[in-house]
């Protein structure tokens, strides 16, 4: 019997940052929409299920924006009883990451860094480069 394989190919569209705050999630979005000034809110956690049995359980906030959303997730699951904790496991060091999705040329990356990097409390901001990433599909909500 002749087996066709299916190629499915994801487009990655939006801009990320990681950030390297310790801080609990709802101060890391109440210093971004002050920052910022965004609403960001609490919506339901993000989940992911594995193939191989692993849940990861991620906290997230979002807000919506005319053309397009921003969501802050934390890179730590909730979930503390599974093998794998992180939503990207090759990126430890960041606690967060803002993805930054709008389809017009409004928002300027550099001047979001800029305003960010003011606040003590977040010791680093990095702007990823997502191709380079091994596990950016576990960042494709649908």
């Amino acid at each position: 019997m002749k087996r066709n394989k299916l190629i499915v190919e994801h487009i990655y569209d939006f801009e990320l940052l990681g950030f390297v705050a310790p801080v609990k999630d709802y101060k890391m979005a109440w210093i971004i929409n002050n920052a910022l000034g965004l609403k960001l809110a609490k919506t339901e956690d993000y989940k992911l299920e594995f193939i191989n049995g692993d849940n990861l359980c991620i906290s997230q906030f979002k807000c919506e924006k005319e053309n397009g959303f921003l969501q802050l997730l934390k890179n730590k699951s909730f979930i503390l009883d599974t093998n794998s904790l992180y939503l990207i496991p090759e990126l430890k060091i960041f606690d967060y990451f803002l993805l930054i999705q709008d389809f017009t040329s409004e928002v300027d990356i550099n001047d979001y860094i800029e305003r960010l990097s003011g606040n003590g409390l977040i010791q680093n901001i990095v702007k990823l480069d997502i191709d380079k990433i091994k596990s950016k599909e576990n960042l494709l909500t649908y």
